[in-house]
């Protein structure tokens, strides 16, 4: 029974000292999956703290299962592949929301486009913790992104997985 009690207290405390952002200096790193229109991709990110509610941060993302269009060949890694350089304002202790928890929008610039973003983490310890977000281009490059496999990277998609404070 004593072993017993000192795990629950043990697990309890861990859950106590989560932190979602930590402000200056924090470094997180996220992994997922991206789901959106005609696609699926694995995406990576990680976020560096720059001050008490603002980060900058870069993404990665990989389409690993797609649709095919007709009339096109089988898309290549360039059509797959986006990367981009964002900026957050976490607003979790601005919303009074617990430290547990964090909200980021924030805009980013990619390889396809111009967009913005809207995320919420949850960590259940200090190093661990689960992610959710949202993403839309605001403007496509060049007149014709809208063809053939650049939609891939130009169209609202949903991410969500595990995020990890470093």
């Amino acid at each position: 029974m004593k072993k017993i009690f000192l795990l629950t207290a043990v697990l309890f405390s861990m859950f106590l000292n989560a932190q979602a952002y930590k402000g200056n200096g924090d470094v997180k790193f996220q992994v997922g999956a991206g789901f959106q229109s005609g696609a699926n991709s694995i995406v990576a990110s990680a976020d560096f703290g720059i001050g008490e509610n603002m980060s900058y941060g870069f993404v990665g993302s990989y389409i690993l299962g797609n649709s095919d269009y007709p009339g096109l060949d089988a898309p290549g890694f360039s059509d797959k592949f986006d990367f981009k350089a964002r900026f957050n304002a976490n607003l979790g202790n601005v919303l009074k929301l617990d430290e547990k928890m964090d909200v980021y929008p924030g805009l980013d610039l990619g390889l396809r486009n111009f967009g913005a973003h809207l995320g919420f983490r949850y960590f259940f310890t200090d190093g661990f913790g689960l992610f959710t977000e949202a993403g839309i281009p605001i403007a496509s490059y060049g007149s014709s992104n809208k063809d053939g496999y650049k939609v891939f990277n130009n169209q609202f998609v949903f991410s969500v997985g595990a995020s990890f404070n470093l």
